[in-house]
């Protein structure tokens, strides 16, 4: 593992998913997990497994082995479920804010998503905004509407507590980018299949250069 980077270093951008075939959508063209043409900052993808409690596990430990800084902004990425009516596998969702899945849990917001929003949508894709709720396991049917009559567009099991890890590991900018995968009248078997979820997965690699255009804008302020 490599040691912590020169404080004055711009700080890498960390992209937190869950599964393997996210990860291989999410790495690009880089090697390592970083970002291929080395002009760039390093962009880190991390797998964490499945599950909100091996998500923040494996986001603490990467915040504390030296791998990425105390400013390193953190993408929570991947698939999702879509709870709302009409969204198709292929939607992308930036969260306004992420919830875990405890009763009463509270609300990470995601503060900086604007440039994301605007340029997902201009890459012509079907953009969702809103709540992004936790859940310990995969959701369906009647479940599914109570968490949308609740507020929340998607549902994940991992944004919430990676972004959870990362604000308490220190204030950084945060941010969770789901393609949905599952829906109301699209519901898949099970959550990894890739079969029925194939344009998400197309999607899923079509926005990582967004991701690095947003670690860029972040970057300025700091320059």
């Amino acid at each position: 593992m490599p040691g912590r980077p020169p404080t004055d270093a711009e700080p890498p951008l960390l992209i937190a998913c869950a599964l393997g075939i996210e990860r291989f959508a999410l790495r690009g063209r880089g090697r390592g997990g970083a970002v291929a043409g080395g002009a760039g900052p390093r962009v880190v993808t991390l797998r964490t497994g499945m599950g909100p409690q091996a998500a923040e596990r494996a986001l603490t430990e990467a915040l504390s082995e030296g791998s990425v800084t105390e400013r390193s902004p953190v993408v929570a990425s991947g698939f999702c479920a879509g709870l709302a009516p009409g969204m198709r596998p292929g939607d992308v969702v930036v969260a306004e804010a992420t919830r875990g899945h405890q009763a009463a849990a509270p609300e990470t917001p995601c503060r900086d998503n604007g440039p994301l929003l605007r340029a997902l949508r201009e890459r012509g894709l079907t953009v969702h905004s809103g709540l992004l709720c936790g859940s310990d396991h995969v959701v369906r049917g009647a479940e599914r509407a109570e968490l949308h009559a609740a507020g929340a567009v998607a549902v994940d099991m991992e944004s919430a507590a990676t972004l959870r890890a990362a604000q308490r590991a220190g204030g950084r900018p945060v941010a969770a980018v789901r393609v949905v995968v599952d829906a109301p009248e699209h519901e898949l078997v099970r959550i990894g299949t890739v079969r029925g979820g194939i344009s998400a997965f197309r999607v899923l690699r079509s926005v990582v250069p967004v991701f690095h255009e947003w670690h860029r804008s972040l970057l300025l302020p700091w320059r």
